[in-house]
């Protein structure tokens, strides 16, 4: 059932989401360039009609500037000839001049020379009523007539200049804002972009977290409860399929907790039987037993320590899937070591294989059990696939950060196809174990996790004398290096530098 939580709005489907997401994003950047279509509009039209206005006024200034020059020729020649057709042409451009220069006042607004113009204007229109000698006289005025035209003309391409220079400073104002614009508007596409980035991949992320989780027991879960996907339905419903696959495995860990439970109470018990019962007849109770029998009893009774090893083993195993706490104490790793073999003094012995060990003390901080557990599954290994009379040497090396412990047997290597799946639970290799019984494919998955527990590691090593060598990796805490260098300082005081011919050599 879909939860409240998850009954929060969301677009239906993935699709959707990711087409809304498109749509929103896409949103301000028409925006920007709908602005931008509108500024870059505005400043074309203001350039066009400036440019024409550019023109038409500074073609009219060359057009009243040629005009005084024709007044002023027309003035002069009538002076000469006196024919009235000049007097008329001359009232004529007078007439334009006026016109074209009341336009132009229009540009330059209280312009200085284009006032001196309009009063000479009003001077020269009574020019042509003035008698002979008067006439010669007023001819002076077309001096300060021509200057002040080229003062308008000068004006005149000034206030064209001011415009262009105010056209090009909008320009660049409008270029500022458009770029404030882009900024704002590509950034909030942005935003929205890792806002719906996160809506998509929010869900996601949840679904690999519950599916990373579900191996470990708590997928999806905080305080004990299961976090709902929230999202698109598609990834919703997904969600729901995993806690539905979430529930079946439990059901399914449980069923293997109670199988494997029932399993070792109904094997162990009868075996505990048939091993007292061995005892039993080895010690002559129903009477004295001949040599051959004694042998069919060993064998029974090495049968059933097999059996009982490999039952502990699936213990193990199920034991350490379920994350045990690592009880970490300080230990001498030399006393674990022979406590370890002790335990298969009598396989060793029957193997004739000689043994090697690292001298004592040797301190470290770990956890007994799960370094117990992993020596003894190794040193099992190189009893079961190591050679008859061969070696069986076991190495410590204390570090600054670590400690390394090697055990190494001769016999035959290890397949290269076997060596990336020896720590698979289960796996059989190629390799024939020596023995009356099969091995279960656990001890080495076991002994890794009880390296793990701890921290540390297990790895197949090469080694430049026996065949096969396992190294185990165990860190240190600050426990481990005070021994360390406590260790250190003793040996620098009262030993000399222990090497391989300090070793323990044992022959069981």
């Amino acid at each position: 059932m879909t939860s409240a939580a998850s009954r929060r709005w969301r677009p239906r489907s993935l699709l959707q989401l990711v087409l809304l997401a498109f749509v929103v994003v896409m949103l301000p950047l028409g925006v920007l360039m709908y602005q931008a279509g509108q500024a870059l509009s505005e400043w074309s039209r203001l350039a066009e009609v400036s440019a024409r206005q550019a023109v038409v006024e500074t073609r009219r200034a060359r057009t009243l500037s040629s005009l005084a020059v024709e007044i002023e020729r027309g003035a002069r020649q009538y002076a000469v000839v006196q024919q009235q057709s000049l007097l008329d042409i001359y009232d004529e451009r007078l007439e334009e001049f006026r016109q074209l220069l009341t336009q132009q006042r229009l540009l330059l607004v209280d312009e200085e020379h284009v006032v001196a113009l309009e009063k000479l204007l009003d001077d020269l229109a009574t020019l042509p009523k003035l008698d002979a000698e008067a006439y010669e006289k007023a001819l002076g005025w077309f001096e300060p007539f021509s200057k002040n035209v080229e003062g308008m003309r000068k004006a005149t391409n000034l206030r064209i200049d001011e415009r262009l220079d105010d056209i090009r400073e909008r320009a660049i104002q409008v270029q500022r804002r458009l770029w404030w614009q882009t900024a704002a508007l590509v950034t909030s596409s942005l935003l929205l972009m890792l806002l719906f980035t996160r809506l998509i991949t929010r869900p996601v992320r949840q679904l690999e977290r519950r599916i990373l989780g579900i191996g470990t027991g708590r997928a999806g879960q905080e305080d004990g409860k299961v976090k709902r996907v929230q999202g698109p339905a598609e990834l919703v419903v997904l969600g729901e399929r995993l806690d539905w696959l979430t529930m079946r495995l439990e059901e399914l860990e449980a069923q293997k907790q109670q199988f494997l439970r029932h399993m070792s109470h109904e094997l162990k018990t009868p075996l505990a039987s048939v091993r007292e019962g061995t005892a039993l007849l080895s010690d002559g109770v129903v009477g004295e037993l001949t040599e051959q029998q004694h042998e069919v009893l060993r064998l029974l009774d090495a049968s059933g320590g097999e059996l009982q090893r490999l039952i502990e083993q699936l213990l193990d195993y199920n034991l350490i899937q379920h994350s045990r706490n690592a009880e970490i104490e300080r230990l001498d790793m030399a006393t674990v070591v022979s406590e370890v073999l002790a335990k298969h003094r009598l396989a060793l012995q029957s193997k004739e294989m000689r043994v090697e060990a690292f001298p004592g003390p040797l301190n470290w901080f770990a956890d007994h059990q799960a370094t117990a557990r992993v020596l003894d599954n190794l040193i099992s290994n190189a009893i079961a696939y190591g050679e008859d009379g061969g070696e069986l040497v076991i190495r410590a090396k204390a570090l600054h950060d670590r400690l390394e412990l090697e055990v190494a047997n001769s016999g035959d290597p290890i397949a290269k196809q076997d060596r990336p799946h020896l720590f698979e639970a289960f796996y059989q290799g190629q390799a024939k174990r020596k023995g009356a019984l099969k091995g279960s494919g656990i001890g080495l998955s076991v002994a890794a996790d009880c390296a793990r527990l701890q921290g540390g590691a297990l790895a197949l090593v090469d080694d430049s004398d026996l065949a096969v060598c396992f190294r185990l990796t165990l860190p240190a805490n600050e426990g481990s290096k005070a021994a360390q260098q406590s260790r250190q300082l003793q040996q620098s005081r009262h030993e000399p530098a222990s090497s391989g011919k300090d070793a323990r050599n044992l022959t069981l």
